[in-house]
């Protein structure tokens, strides 16, 4: 009896022991402490979270993710086709790195053990921005997005030749980072001649008003605490941020009778309509010193809009001083 005990415990130590293959049934990667990671910050078109032994990888058409919140309840879906959207499970011999997942030239260490291939289901994105508040002027800026995946209905192909489907794979969040277009601008701001655009700009951005009311820059003097009031709206006074890339910004883009091809225009942000006594409003004082007139134009409680984003300027934003020298 004693003789047979034996051999079941060494066979039990032999089928215990293993040379560092991981055996996997269910894939967890719900540890708050696993954040995902990308390939390349510029593309996003492999997104992946690693722990010891394993990856799970979802590789997306390149800049798919386009910094902008998803609506509620709106998400993006797309569906896994095992080409263009692709989810992956792999298991390794050893601890897993970075390097294995994004290296040109991967190591030959760890090894692959267990590769899983999603062959059906959704990719579900949910998306929001994430802002920060400035509490001294009470301006916002978006300093990245957030993008939570879920994977609907996933079917993988295990390498026993078994499919293994489940209903709902929460993958959890990946975070982008994202630069708000400047909106600091020293210079004074100037007045095209021909269509009346008001504008101030820096190397990067500008600011604009377009068909600004005429009511509101006059060559005279306004009563102390009487500033000249108008209303932000998308056909008179509109007010427009636009961020530029390819090139520097330079007084010359301005003004023309065609708009320059360089430096080419980034982004688009449009303020939001106004409201009377509440938001959207374009203040202009006046001073004058001899002949000069100085308009100083003040937005307050403007919100800047793109697709689902936005985010909020200084309360009292000074787009600068427009100086009109008048003849005598």
């Amino acid at each position: 009896m004693k003789k047979y005990a034996s051999l079941l415990l060494f066979a039990l130590l032999l089928n215990g022991c293993d040379d560092g293959d991981l055996t996997v049934d269910t894939i967890d990667f719900s540890d708050p402490t696993i954040t995902a990671q990308t390939c390349n910050t510029l593309t996003n078109g492999l997104i992946y979270k690693i722990k010891s032994q394993e990856s799970l990888l979802i590789q997306l058409p390149d800049n798919l993710l386009t910094n902008d919140a998803t609506l509620p309840n709106v998400p993006l879906t797309y569906d896994i086709n095992n080409s263009t959207y692709r989810v992956v499970y792999r298991a390794y011999d050893g601890t897993v790195a970075t390097a294995n997942i994004c290296g040109a030239i991967p190591p030959t260490t760890p090894k692959v053990t267990e590769e899983w291939q999603a062959t059906a289901g959704k990719i579900v994105v949910n998306s929001s921005q994430i802002t920060v508040s400035n509490d001294t002027d009470g301006s916002t800026k978006i300093t990245g997005y957030n993008y939570n995946f879920t994977f609907k209905n996933i079917t993988f192909l295990k390498p026993s030749g078994i499919s293994q489907v489940q209903a709902e794979y929460v993958f959890g969040d990946f975070v982008t980072a994202y630069t708000s277009p400047s909106t600091s601008f020293t210079s004074l701001a100037q007045q095209c001649p021909d269509s009346k655009q008001i504008y101030n700009y820096n190397t990067t951005s500008a600011l604009t008003i377009d068909n600004i009311d005429a009511a509101l820059i006059k060559n005279e003097v306004t009563p102390i605490g009487t500033p000249r009031r108008g209303l932000i709206n998308t056909i008179t006074n509109k007010v427009l941020l636009r961020s530029y890339i390819n090139g520097t910004l330079t007084q010359s883009y301005f003004c023309g009778t065609t708009v320059p091809s360089t430096p080419s225009v980034g982004e688009t942000w449009i303020a939001e309509n106004g409201v009377d006594g509440v938001s959207g409003i374009i203040e202009v004082t006046t001073t004058a010193v001899g002949n000069v007139f100085t308009h100083n134009i003040v937005l307050k409680n403007v919100k800047l809009v793109k697709g689902n984003s936005s985010f909020k300027l200084a309360t009292n934003y000074v787009l600068g001083n427009l100086e009109v020298v008048v003849a005598p």
